[in-house]
């Protein structure tokens, strides 16, 4: 995959958990995923239409999303309850928005359906297109996260 098609998302993720919830995420690697199996505890995923297709999720540790959360509503918040979802999908709208708009300037146009949201211990994530899924792994000061992309070229 391009990778002027993934960086957007990558620089979206970083300014959104810095902006929102004054959390620091550092980038690791990114590889190719080979399984269904989500790398977090809380995933939200939204699927992306226009001139090409595909999907995006992002997968947060339980403790990784408690602090992100807890930092958000300036309270502390201890379980992933209905809230914490509704975060999550927040999260994931406004950095598919922005990663967007990024690609638009780019000459690429992009729009994004409603994200849905799973929660659970190992639960799986089926993206939508035959592409490779590039998975980009996060560290915070607490805790993990994965951003997945999936787009048809």
């Amino acid at each position: 995959m391009d990778v002027n098609l993934v960086n957007p998302f990558i620089d979206a993720t970083i300014h959104v958990l810095s902006s929102m919830a004054f959390t620091h995420a550092h980038v690791g690697k990114p590889y190719l995923k080979k399984d269904n199996l989500a790398k977090g505890d809380v995933t939200g995923i939204v699927g992306l239409i226009g001139e090409t297709r595909g999907t995006l999720s992002i997968s947060f540790s339980e403790e990784c999303i408690l602090s992100i959360v807890s930092k958000m509503f300036g309270e502390e918040i201890t379980d992933i309850d209905e809230e914490v979802k509704d975060a999550v999908g927040e999260i994931l709208n406004i950095v598919s928005g922005q990663a967007r708009q990024k690609l638009e300037t780019q000459g690429r146009m992009l729009k994004g359906a409603i994200p849905t949201v799973i929660s659970g211990k190992n639960h799986s994530i089926t993206h939508i297109t035959s592409q490779s899924v590039i998975a980009i792994p996060f560290s915070t000061d607490t805790g993990k996260f994965t951003i997945e992309i999936c787009l048809e070229e």
